[in-house]
């Protein structure tokens, strides 16, 4: 299943309540100013703060 991109207009980041970047190539939500990634499973957005990853320098 893929990711609907009309859910970034409404989805928010949960730790700074920004806004996400869609990264198509690894199939993760992406916070810049919190510099975390949030895994997308099965077209759906796993947007828990401890399911997070910091993002590679």
């Amino acid at each position: 299943m893929a990711f609907d991109k009309k859910l970034l207009e409404i989805v928010a980041c949960p730790v700074c309540k920004g806004k996400l970047e869609y990264n198509k190539e690894d199939n993760q939500l992406i916070c810049n100013l919190d510099k975390i990634a949030y895994p997308i499973n099965d077209g759906i957005p796993v947007l828990l703060e401890n399911k997070a990853e910091p993002l590679a320098e």
